[in-house]
């Protein structure tokens, strides 16, 4: 690892504490204003699902494209971890028996395995629904314009043209596999919308213009293309014990993916052409795009 590569790593790391401090606050078991009462089987697995030792590079990806435009930090850590609760609310369900049907998440076993399937799901609709209360919620300081225009683009990145939208068609894909065209579609909902979501986050909570939120939207969808096509090549090249998950899931289901139908060479020389097209849309932002530029790397080039 050089040393860049590390510093980045002991920030993602510095970065996943802060998130995880703030949602074990956040979902702890005392009622809200408005709320009658948090039953405690369900805010245990919601703290299951949500603090089970991920990276937590959604929010960093929030965080960071905040602090390009000088935006406020503690506004970025709340919409952090409302998209962290979103994205495993998303883990939560992929994992269920009519979905990709999992016993193993991060090393740990799924939360259907550890409670049972109604749980699971009751969890995960509890997570989603939380991500909208904690960017509504009067402790985010945001202007109700900003609030308003992540809740329209958080839904917009996670509902039937996003996330859902991806994973029915991913689901589609075991039966009738897609064509290229198809698979990029695929996971650009499924994957990629989560992750231009948080960049372009960051340029709503700073108040930026237009320009800005497309460039970091733009920055957003390419990352989430490099980090799908890295997750396709670690399913092939790697095992269960590094990732923590299951590997070899889609070529044992015979599921089209972009590396599946091109080659691991395909891909190596795509995440680096990927890379560069990122890095490139941050150079006008000089040194202050750093962090956002290694985290692209980052992305590409993970090994779990």
């Amino acid at each position: 690892m050089t040393k860049s590569a590390d510093a980045f790593e002991q920030s993602l790391s510095a970065c996943a504490e802060i998130v995880e401090a703030r949602l074990a606050t956040l979902l702890d078991g005392t009622p809200r204003p408005a709320e009658i009462a948090r039953p405690g089987q369900l805010i245990e697995a919601m703290h299951y699902g949500a603090l089970n030792g991920g990276k937590r590079l959604r929010p960093y990806l929030v965080m960071q494209a905040t602090r390009l435009f000088g935006g406020s930090d503690e506004a970025a850590l709340q919409v952090g971890c409302a998209l962290e609760c979103l994205h495993s609310y998303s883990l939560v369900h992929d994992d269920l028996p009519a979905m990709d049907d999992d016993d193993l998440r991060r090393g740990k076993p799924t939360v259907h395995k550890q409670y049972d399937e109604a749980t699971a799901i009751l969890a995960g609709d509890g997570l989603l629904t939380y991500a909208f209360d904690i960017i509504a919620s009067p402790e985010t300081p945001l202007p109700d314009a900003a609030k308003v225009a992540l809740v329209l683009e958080l839904s917009r990145a996670a509902g039937i043209g996003g996330m859902a939208g991806g994973q029915m068609l991913d689901l589609a894909a075991d039966k009738d596999q897609p064509d290229e065209a198809g698979i990029v579609t695929l996971q650009a909902m499924k994957t990629g919308a989560l992750l231009r979501f948080a960049c372009e986050a960051g340029a709503i909570i700073a108040s930026q213009p237009a320009e800005d939120r497309d460039r970091l939207r733009r920055f957003g969808e390419i990352i989430g293309r490099a980090f799908q096509v890295a997750d396709d090549l670690l399913d092939i090249t790697s095992d269960a014990a590094t990732l923590g998950k299951a590997t070899g899931k889609d070529a044992a289901k015979g599921k089209a993916t972009l590396v599946g139908l091109k080659g691991t060479d395909w891909a190596r020389a795509e995440l680096d052409r990927l890379v560069t097209e990122a890095n490139a849309l941050l150079d006008p932002y000089g040194a202050k795009a750093e962090p956002l530029k290694e985290a692209a790397h980052f992305i590409a080039y993970r090994k779990k």
